[in-house]
């Protein structure tokens, strides 16, 4: 191996893997547009409306139709959401779906539901999009949580 080829080799830096579950504080600058007071009661109106209505197991409830519901735009409400709950529109929903889904995948009363069935009922569109976000807010598939938490009651 020549001294280039040495050199190149040392130099390059070793890629990090991504990590699904860092959150990234962004600075942006509509967070200082945002007024407080205002902020505050949009946030309890988003949490009486997503999670108190569970508007969260509605796969077609888009950020347009609450941002419409709280007489504001989306991009207000993005960046209410983002300051507010730390996380954009699509992740506050699959938090609260995931929390559910990890409530009836260990409910004995819906042990003869299978995953797919589960994902529909938490409001998830599809198999691939619920299998993501569960990994990643808990960090396992669906059906190892269930396997795991089965084992565990026994």
């Amino acid at each position: 191996m020549s001294d280039l080829e040495n050199k190149t080799m040392e130099e390059t830096p070793k890629k990090r893997p991504y990590n699904l579950r860092e959150k990234k504080e962004k600075n942006a600058a509509y967070r200082s547009l945002i007024r407080p007071e205002l902020a505050d009661e949009l946030y309890d109106k988003i949490l009486n409306i997503v999670v108190v209505q569970k508007k969260y197991k509605d796969p077609t409830y888009s950020a347009k139709e609450l941002a419409k519901e709280l007489k504001t735009n989306t991009r207000y409400l993005s960046a209410v959401v983002n300051s507010r709950f730390g996380m954009n529109y699509s992740c506050l929903l699959n938090e609260y779906r995931v929390k559910e889904a990890m409530h009836l995948l260990t409910d004995k009363r819906y042990a003869d539901k299978n995953v797919e069935e589960i994902s529909a009922m938490v409001g998830f569109a599809n198999r691939q999009s619920f299998y993501a976000a569960f990994y990643k807010n808990i960090g396992e598939t669906p059906n190892g949580y269930r396997k795991r938490h089965s084992e565990s009651k026994k």
